[in-house]
């Protein structure tokens, strides 16, 4: 009998093992080559082997997003450094800053005198959002506003806010809750609850993103003035194609009742309702992430400018005509 071959198929390896019998009846056989016998001296292999020697699976590779924040909780921080701070049509750190304190300071009639020379005013606005995933979002944060010329405080306005943000496709409703606190002005601290009407639009235009995000903002102060601000607006997005750059358009006017003291021009023989001023503005994003290779775990980064122009409506009601603007980074996780 000659010498005779079989395959053996293992269970996990791909390759041929040869098996060679010899029959001391046929000497003159072909001898097996050198490949076969290196694969009877190899031993049989049965099971998948890998250079792994560990019970455990291999650790995944870390990529860019390891660490990146996935909870319920999001941390928003803007810091800006702007030409004037303009709040609902007034500038009102030079507003702010002329507050007389020798004056009757009745509570519905605070005095101010001639408003101060300009100067940058620093901003810090920061926000913690809590996602509920499909129950209302609360949020908490704080504004700051800190202006050199004040003559009192270089803290002139401290405004801590709460609220709720609740999406219900296409809408998206926002109350809350404003203090306004002004430290060594204590005549003028007010309190005031809010409440927004935002429509996705891109429910209805089949888009992916929003085109005009319209939206209605009242506020009504029921501490110092008991008065109402409404105001109604658009914005939009685009990105300039190859730089990186998100550009986002604004618009909105503004309707009040009441604020005798605040929007009120002295000597108006007018009615204390109406249509007080008109604002736009431009904000440009850039994110630092991709320019500074900043991973997403360490947050986004992004560096914003802003451009503003508002006017006022109606000479019955205090507007100031400003062109404003500044530039500020932002940071989010």
């Amino acid at each position: 009998m000659g010498w005779r071959a079989w395959t053996v198929t293992t269970a996990a390896t791909i390759g041929t093992a040869v098996v060679l019998c010899a029959s001391p009846r046929h000497a003159h056989a072909a001898e097996p080559s050198a490949e076969s016998m290196r694969l009877l001296d190899e031993p049989l292999k049965l099971m998948a082997q890998s250079d792994y020697q560990s019970v455990y699976a291999p650790p995944d590779p870390v990529d860019a997003n390891t660490g990146v924040n996935e909870g319920g909780v999001r941390f928003d921080l803007n810091v800006s450094y702007l030409t004037d701070y303009v709040y609902r049509g007034i500038d009102m750190s030079e507003f702010i800053a002329s507050f007389d304190p020798e004056g009757d300071n009745q509570p519905d009639r605070p005095e101010f005198a001639e408003g101060h020379e300009d100067s940058a005013n620093l901003q810090v606005d920061a926000k913690m959002t809590f996602d509920l995933g499909k129950a209302p979002h609360p949020f908490i944060g704080v504004f700051v506003n800190t202006f050199d010329a004040d003559p009192e405080s270089r803290f002139q306005e401290i405004r801590p806010y709460i609220g709720l943000e609740w999406t219900l496709r296409p809408i998206i409703f926002t109350v809350g809750h404003n203090s306004y606190i002004y430290p060594d002005r204590d005549q003028l601290n007010t309190t005031e609850v809010f409440g927004m009407i935002t429509l996705d639009d891109s429910y209805f235009l089949r888009t992916d993103d929003p085109i005009l995000s319209p939206y209605v903002y009242a506020a009504y102060d029921y501490d110092l003035y008991d008065a109402t601000y409404i105001e109604a607006g658009v914005q939009h997005s685009f990105r300039l194609e190859g730089t990186g750059i998100v550009l986002t358009a604004q618009a909105s006017v503004a309707y009040v009742h009441g604020y005798e003291a605040l929007f009120i021009a002295p000597g108006a023989d007018g009615d204390d309702s109406g249509f007080q001023h008109y604002q736009l503005g431009l904000i440009g994003s850039y994110r630092l992430n991709p320019l500074l290779s900043i991973p997403r775990r360490y947050g986004d980064w992004t560096l914003k400018g802003y451009l503003y122009y508002t006017d006022g409506l109606d000479n019955d009601f205090n507007a100031d005509t400003q062109v404003w603007g500044g530039a500020g980074i932002g940071f989010s996780y």
